[in-house]
């Protein structure tokens, strides 16, 4: 059986995650808020955008990859969509990047990365 290919970052296949959870939240306008009477008035100016909070284990070559996405203004990442079952082409940034050591080895560690994806 093949593996779901998760993440794609400007073309290049990332390795199989250890977690994957995708969020869809709403942009909504300054315009709504609470009214007069105590009601809710939302104007949502878009739906369904997308973040993905993503960690992997990777090693030391995989880590400076990462790293480097990390410092990038915008990628293009297709993702597997877990609404539709599919994938989805979006361009998106990566924040709360961390990276940890997990185990010292002779080929300069097993590393622990984190971060989140977010949809322009």
């Amino acid at each position: 059986m093949a593996f779901v290919q998760y993440l794609v970052f400007d073309g290049a296949a990332l390795p199989l995650p250890d977690s994957y959870d995708l969020s869809l939240a709403s942009v909504e306008a300054d315009s709504g808020g609470e009214t007069e009477a105590g009601t809710v008035q939302r104007d949502v100016v878009r739906a369904g955008v997308v973040s993905i909070s993503v960690s992997f284990s990777v090693s030391p070559v995989w880590l400076k990859k990462l790293t480097g996405y990390s410092k990038q203004e915008k990628i293009v990442v297709d993702f597997f969509d877990t609404e539709m079952l599919e994938h989805r082409r979006a361009e998106m940034y990566v924040d709360s990047f961390q990276a940890k050591l997990e185990r010292d080895t002779s080929f300069r560690g097993l590393w622990s990365v984190s971060f989140v994806l977010h949809e322009f």
